[in-house]
Order: C-alpha cells, then sequence, then structure tokens
C-alpha cells in the first residue's frame, strides 16, 4: 500500500496561545469535533499539562474507541505532534502547527502522514482534516468573540 500524506489549513482571529489551549484541552473535543469523548491517560489524581509521550484515547459518538494517541512533540503555542498508538491507522503521525498571522491572529495547519493508506483514503482523510482544522478555528474564534 501507498504512502499518504494530507494537509489542512484555517485561520483563527484567536492568539495561538488560545488556539494551542484548545488542543491540549480534551474536554473540550467534543464541543467543536465530531468525538463524543477525548481523555488523557493519566494515573488517577494527577492533574498536569500534557507532556511527551501522555497518552491520549478518542472515542466515536458511537462510544468505542476510534484511536489513541501518543503525544510527540509539545512546542508551547506553536506546535503539537502526536503518533497513533493504536486503532485503526496505527501508522499515522499528526502536527497541528500555529503561527502568528500578518494582522494577528493564528493561522493553523494540520498535516498528517499514514504509511499505509487504502485507495480512497486520501480523498476521505483529506476532508476530514479540513473539517477538524475548520472546526479548530471556528471554536476558537467563538472564544474571542464571547470575550470582545
Amino acid at each position: 500500500m501507498p504512502s499518504l500524506a494530507v494537509t489542512a489549513t484555517s485561520y483563527s482571529s484567536a492568539p495561538s496561545a488560545l488556539v494551542y489551549a484548545a488542543l491540549l484541552d480534551a474536554e473540550s473535543w467534543p464541543s467543536w469535533t465530531s468525538y463524543y469523548e477525548v481523555q488523557w491517560e493519566l494515573p488517577a489524581g494527577v492533574e498536569r499539562p500534557a507532556r511527551i509521550d501522555d497518552l491520549r484515547t478518542i472515542r466515536s459518538r458511537l462510544g468505542r474507541v476510534c484511536c489513541r494517541e501518543r503525544i510527540v512533540e509539545l512546542v508551547p503555542n506553536q506546535r503539537l505532534s502526536y503518533e497513533q498508538d493504536a486503532g485503526l491507522f496505527a501508522s499515522h503521525r499528526g502536527s497541528v502547527d500555529l503561527d502568528r498571522a500578518p494582522h494577528g491572529g493564528t493561522n493553523i495547519t494540520w498535516s498528517a502522514t499514514y504509511r499505509h493508506a487504502l485507495p480512497l483514503l486520501g480523498m476521505l482523510r483529506r476532508q476530514r482534516l479540513q473539517v477538524l482544522v475548520h472546526d479548530l478555528a471556528s471554536y476558537t474564534n467563538s472564544i474571542v468573540s464571547r470575550h470582545s
């Protein structure tokens, strides 16, 4: 099977710190994605910012686990990178890059690579990634609007 690389972009009027915080806030994901639940896998009673090698589990609206991801890079307010630890696309690696836009706000680039891809997967993954990056931008825009 061939490999696949997809990239999607969007713009948010929010500063990169707010966009980055939304990415790390697992509890907010159901409000801006189609996922039912995103949970950090931390020992009971441990509350701390995400760190490299932390795991998060993402569940669909049907309650089944869509994937389990391991954080592989954190650059505050600039980048979050992850690898699929388990799930349908175990060879998946993704990154969300945040860049200050020239007139304020944040340019968001969400990219993903898959070592193995079925022929129709490319179109579906591109669409899904574009929806995710658009939804992240819309969510953070709404936070900015509420606080203006």
